[in-house]
C-alpha cells in the first residue's frame, strides 16, 4: 500500500510556493497525467462542472495514490456534500463564496466528527471501507484542509474575521466573482478589483495565513508575479486551458504567412 501524500499544511508552513492545478473535465486519465507533471495538489471542481460524485471519487483515488494532495472545490456549503467528498477521499475542501466567520464555523463543523464538529460517521473509501477508521480519525485532523474563497466585496471587507479563524489553512481569491461583486465583471485589472485583492493579501500577511490565487490562464509570467507578491497556494491553469492552448497552436501555425 502506498503512503498517503504529505500534509499540505507541512508544504505551506515553510513559506514556499505550493503549485497545483485544477480539474474541470471530469477525467481520471487527465488527473493521472497531471499527477506526473510535478504538481503538489490537484483540485476537482464541482462548482462550475458536471462532474459527478462517482467520477470525483475515481479522480481522488488516482490523485492520492500518485502521492498528490487531492482537494475538492464545492458547489456550495452543503454539509451533506462535504461529508460525501471527504468520505470519498478528499483531504480538504475549497469553499466558494465565503463571506463571514460564521460561514467558516459551519464549514469546520461539517468537516469534523464530534466533538469538534457535526459530521456524520460512516465508512467509505477514506476510512478504508471500515478497515482503517481509527487511523483516519487520528490523521484527518492533522491534514484536513479548509480553504475559503474570497470572491465577494463583502468577504474582502471582512477578510480579517474570516482569515483569523484557526481552522483556515489558506485562502483563495476568486477574481471573477470578486470583480462582478464590484460592478466590473471580468475586469480583473480594474483598480477596484486590484485594491480589494491587495487589501486581502495584506491582511493575510499580517495574520500569517498563506495566500492563494488561481492563475487560470497558464501563464508563467503571471505565476511568477503572484509568487513575487507573496502568494503560496497557487492553482495553475485548468485542464481545459492547457488543452485549448495546445490545440490552438496548429491553426495558428497554418495562419502564419509564408
Amino acid at each position: 500500500m502506498q503512503h498517503p501524500p504529505p500534509s499540505l499544511h507541512d508544504r505551506l508552513r515553510d513559506g514556499r510556493p505550493c503549485l497545483g492545478s485544477w480539474l474541470s473535465l471530469g477525467s481520471p486519465a487527465v488527473a493521472e497525467l497531471l499527477c506526473g507533471i510535478g504538481y503538489e495538489f490537484l483540485v476537482v471542481d464541482l462548482e462550475h462542472t458536471t462532474t459527478t460524485l462517482e467520477t470525483t471519487e475515481a479522480i481522488l483515488r488516482v490523485v492520492e495514490l500518485a502521492g498528490v494532495v487531492p482537494l475538492v472545490r464545492l458547489t456550495d456549503h452543503d454539509p451533506a456534500l462535504i461529508k460525501r467528498v471527504l468520505d470519498a477521499g478528499a483531504h480538504g475542501i475549497i469553499a466558494p463564496m465565503v463571506t463571514s466567520r460564521a460561514d467558516v464555523e459551519r464549514l469546520e463543523a461539517a468537516m469534523f466528527y464530534p466533538p469538534r464538529g457535526t459530521r456524520g460517521v460512516g465508512l467509505g473509501r477514506a476510512q478504508a471501507y471500515g478497515g482503517g477508521f481509527r487511523q483516519y480519525v487520528d490523521s484527518f485532523a492533522a491534514r484536513a484542509v479548509l480553504i475559503p474563497q474570497i470572491e465577494h466585496a463583502l468577504a474582502a471587507e471582512r477578510a480579517h474575521e474570516i482569515l483569523s479563524h484557526p481552522a483556515v489553512t489558506a485562502y483563495l481569491i476568486g477574481p471573477y466573482d470578486l470583480s462582478a461583486s464590484l460592478g466590473v465583471p471580468g475586469e480583473l485589472t480594474h483598480p477596484s478589483v486590484e485594491a480589494a485583492v491587495a487589501a486581502v493579501l495584506s491582511t493575510a500577511k499580517t495574520l500569517g495565513v498563506p495566500a492563494g490565487y488561481h492563475q487560470v490562464e497558464p501563464d508563467p509570467v503571471g505565476l511568477s508575479a503572484r509568487i513575487a507578491d507573496g502568494y503560496q497556494f497557487l492553482p495553475f491553469g485548468v485542464d481545459f486551458t492547457f488543452l485549448r492552448r495546445a490545440a490552438l497552436a496548429g491553426p495558428a501555425a497554418l495562419a502564419r504567412p509564408e
